[in-house]
């Protein structure tokens, strides 16, 4: 029997709070230093469709979401060479801040307990008027 038996289901927006209390999620001109300075690795998650419309954030590592816990886990056999051990700072980025939060929280699961998402995600950092390039084409 499920650990959740008898127990209505929590829905996206307590889900969302929930993993959110976890950690501190970081505003853009704060992820901007933090990956400036070397002090943050920069995801983006966005699906490919997005990045090429919108563009990417120079010097973000593009991972999409369904491969982001195989690149990033330190000891998985598909690490990039980025995901150095599980004391790295990484911020999670995706379109609008909410695919993120439950990336950061599965990140966390692996044992990467800086990982941190973006608040608002991509459009609150383009709107903060930070640096965004156009996708090769």
């Amino acid at each position: 029997m499920s650990g959740t038996a008898g127990r209505a289901p929590a829905g996206i927006d307590a889900l969302l709070e929930r993993v959110r209390a976890d950690y501190r999620r970081i505003e853009a001109h704060e992820a901007h230093e933090a990956a400036r300075s070397g002090a943050a690795l920069l995801v983006d998650i966005r699906y490919a469709a997005l990045r090429e419309r919108d563009g990417l954030i120079p010097g973000a590592l593009v991972i999409e979401r369904n491969e982001l816990e195989w690149r990033l886990d330190p000891q998985g056999s598909h690490r990039v060479p980025e995901a150095t051990g599980h004391d790295l700072r990484i911020v999670v980025i995706c379109n609008e801040g909410y695919a993120s939060s439950l990336a950061a929280a599965s990140l966390h699961q692996l044992g990467l307990h800086r990982a941190t998402d973006l608040v608002g995600g991509f459009q609150a950092w383009r709107a903060a008027g930070l640096p965004v390039e156009p996708a090769s084409p």
